[in-house]
């Protein structure tokens, strides 16, 4: 059974799909009344499943006639997704960041469910039994070359 913060999810998403302009604009109480939630529920939907990593942007304007505007950003080509994601990946990599761009990656059609559960298992905190910051630093590494991999395979 999904609980109500997957049942939100899906809801904007499929808003942002159908709307055909890539992006809604929001009232949180609206949407919190609409599911029957506290307002907290829909920011925290917001901040943990419409991240940039994940491929949204979030603009908000607090006050009375205020507004939560998510826009899902899409690169031109897989190659330029890829780039993109490596540029991010410069600092290191936490379990929840890399997670965050496993499932754009599915989104996007760049890895398939099957693939994406390999790369979270090589990269996941058990797997990887180092300290931090060692370990965010290894899976960093560690992704950057399977999406170089990827990147190079797009290309041909």
């Amino acid at each position: 059974m999904r609980n109500i913060s997957d049942i939100i999810e899906g809801y904007l998403k499929k808003v942002i799909e159908l709307d055909g302009k890539g992006h809604i604009e929001i009232k949180r109480s609206e949407i919190a009344e609409q599911f029957q939630c506290v307002p907290s529920q829909i920011n925290y939907v917001i901040n943990t499943r419409f991240t940039a990593d994940r491929g949204y942007l979030v603009e908000s304007k607090r006050g009375g006639g205020g507004y939560i505007r998510i826009v899902r950003v899409r690169a031109h080509t897989k190659a330029e997704l890829i780039e993109t994601i490596l540029v991010s990946l410069e600092l290191g990599a936490s379990q929840t960041m890399t997670e965050d761009i496993v499932f754009r990656l599915i989104d996007e059609d760049v890895v398939t469910k099957r693939e994406a559960k390999m790369i979270l298992a090589a990269l996941d905190r058990t797997t990887l039994k180092l300290p931090l910051p060692h370990r965010d630093e290894v899976r960093s590494r560690i992704m950057q070359a399977m999406l170089l991999t990827l990147k190079y395979e797009q290309l041909k």
